[in-house]
């Protein structure tokens, strides 16, 4: 399934709308420096892949933006060990 992930640039964050419930992953954009800071998603949509998707999502942003990143969520930290064809996005 492919998502169609928006990008909510007022409120700072990645977001996906299911089953009337909402799953973000904030970040913050200082210059060419991407933070994400945060993903949640609700329990209610848990074990659908939908945190994997917001974070490739947002790497696959920055790739395509030409923005180092930097993470402080533990979720997008341990995706990123797992996939290391985005290693070269890290700040």
């Amino acid at each position: 399934m492919t998502r169609d992930i928006k990008q909510n640039l007022e409120l700072h964050r990645f977001e996906w709308a299911e089953d009337d419930a909402l799953s973000v992953l904030e970040y913050r954009l200082d210059g060419n420096t991407f933070t994400i800071t945060h993903t949640e998603v609700p329990q209610a949509l848990s074990g659908r892949g939908i945190a994997s998707d917001l974070v490739k999502h947002a790497l696959n942003t920055a790739r395509s933006r030409g923005w180092k990143v930097r993470i402080e969520c533990s979720y997008a930290a341990t995706y990123v060990k797992r996939h290391p064809e985005y290693q070269d996005l890290i700040a």
